[in-house]
């Protein structure tokens, strides 16, 4: 019993850590306009982007805790079988979401079809992984091949873009109005606000464009016999691509004027100011007031190219296009000591 108190021990000291890191939503952007509506006085507004914000927490928080133990380790550790299969029935209990289900189980106003449905998210954040299509087993690594010298910089930037949640808040918001559009209850002038709601999910994405490269990955970048406006470049176009995705359904001009304005203000923050990010979290931003300028700034540029039309993409092209150049020199320059 005391091997197996040992492991619980280890299970809690990580499912902690991992409490902790879900908390960086509180310095996403989406979080941050949200946070402003609720002082402007729209409560409700506030509570319909906080529960988006949930239901995108909510598959990472219902993952198995002994995923988090590698393979190879779990499967060296002096445990009999008896104590293998206690290990598997007393181990869900330190994610949160299963003390909600018995809340929600036990609760008399709660129906059962609401607690079937939540019991069914669970249950696909808590199996999902461990398919043979989950993300544990490199998903992602099936991006498509991109033509051009550049292919593996741009795939690997693509999966870093798909691996955080800021993306998934865009899709909910993406796949919602899609899906009203289809049914004909989306009017035409809500086209332009969910295209910046979709664009605010994602806004946070360039200021932590190398958020997920560890230290050794950003020595590898100036190592590479490839300038450093190429490589900032790789993970524009990764961003841009993801962007256009998510906002095809919607006004895809309005979305590509935004995302060129927003990498245009990120790009020193991200080669600057780097901040490490971790997957399947939703990317930090650098404060409310710089989170505030770049959701003014999303919210003009996607206006303006709804106002004015294709032009005025030549401007934040151009904006964009001089920031890579500028920022792109701090990527060849060897690391402060």
């Amino acid at each position: 019993m005391a091997r197996i108190i040992a492991v619980l021990r280890a299970l809690a000291t990580v499912e902690g850590r991992n409490a902790r890191s879900m908390g960086s939503f509180t310095a996403n952007n989406f979080f941050l306009v949200a946070l402003l509506l609720l002082f402007l006085g729209d409560p409700q507004a506030f509570v319909s982007l906080t529960v988006i914000i949930g239901v995108v927490l909510f598959l990472p928080l219902s993952a198995d805790p002994l995923r988090r133990v590698p393979k190879d380790r779990l499967a060296v550790w002096p445990l009999s079988g008896t104590e293998r299969r206690l290990l598997r029935l007393l181990s869900p209990w330190f994610n949160p979401v299963t003390w909600l289900l018995a809340a929600l189980a036990i609760w008399r106003s709660v129906t059962l079809g609401l607690w079937v449905l939540v019991a069914g998210f669970f249950a696909i954040g808590f199996v999902a992984p461990s398919l043979p299509f989950g993300a544990g087993h490199g998903l992602w690594r099936r991006v498509p091949h991109i033509p051009g010298p550049l292919d593996q910089l741009l795939r690997k930037n693509l999966r870093q873009a798909l691996s955080t949640l800021d993306f998934y808040c865009g899709l909910v918001l993406s796949a919602g109005a899609l899906g009203a559009r289809l049914a004909g209850q989306l009017f035409p002038e809500a086209l332009l606000p969910m295209t910046i709601l979709v664009m605010l999910a994602i806004s946070t994405q360039p200021q932590s464009l190398f958020g997920l490269d560890s230290e050794g990955g950003m020595t590898r970048y100036r190592l590479l016999p490839v300038r450093g406006w190429r490589v900032l470049a790789a993970k524009d176009l990764a961003f841009l691509l993801t962007a256009l995705l998510l906002t095809s359904p919607l006004r895809p001009l309005a979305g590509l004027a935004a995302a060129l304005m927003l990498l245009a203000l990120g790009h020193s923050t991200s080669v600057n100011r780097r901040r490490e990010q971790v997957r399947w979290r939703f990317s930090e931003g650098s404060g409310f007031g710089a989170g505030m300028f770049r959701a003014a700034a999303t919210i003009a540029a996607a206006a303006s190219a709804a106002d004015l039309g294709p032009l005025i993409l030549l401007p934040c092209a151009a904006a964009c296009a001089g920031s890579v150049w500028w920022c792109g020199r701090g990527l060849e320059r060897p690391p402060r000591a």
